[in-house]
């Protein structure tokens, strides 16, 4: 006789409801994060990775005021933390107008 396996599906609205504006938020800190962690490995690029590392910033702070779910907000923090750590390497290596001015 075949089984069946529930295989659980990756959701971050866990709680059944459908939160567009909350997993949007969620994908774009994770998106400014991740950028601002890649780039701030280079010292040219500091100006992307100082104002994406901001962007995320203000936008995780905003997605963990909204979160509604446990997912959500475990991958805002760590998108958020990513931005934050973009930022200070982005401002360690010229900051945010560092060299235009």
């Amino acid at each position: 006789m075949a089984q069946n396996v529930h295989r659980p599906q990756f959701t971050l609205n866990t709680d059944g409801n459908p939160h567009p504006r909350e997993n949007a938020l969620v994908g774009v800190t994770l998106l400014l994060g991740a950028v601002a962690f890649v780039t701030s490995f280079f010292y040219n690029l500091h100006l992307l990775s100082s104002w994406t590392g901001l962007a995320g910033i203000i936008a995780g702070m905003v997605g963990l005021f909204v979160s509604v779910t446990t997912a959500e907000r475990f991958l805002v923090v760590i998108g958020t933390g990513a931005a934050a750590f973009g930022l200070f390497l982005g401002v360690a290596h010229g900051g945010l107008f560092g060299g235009v001015w």
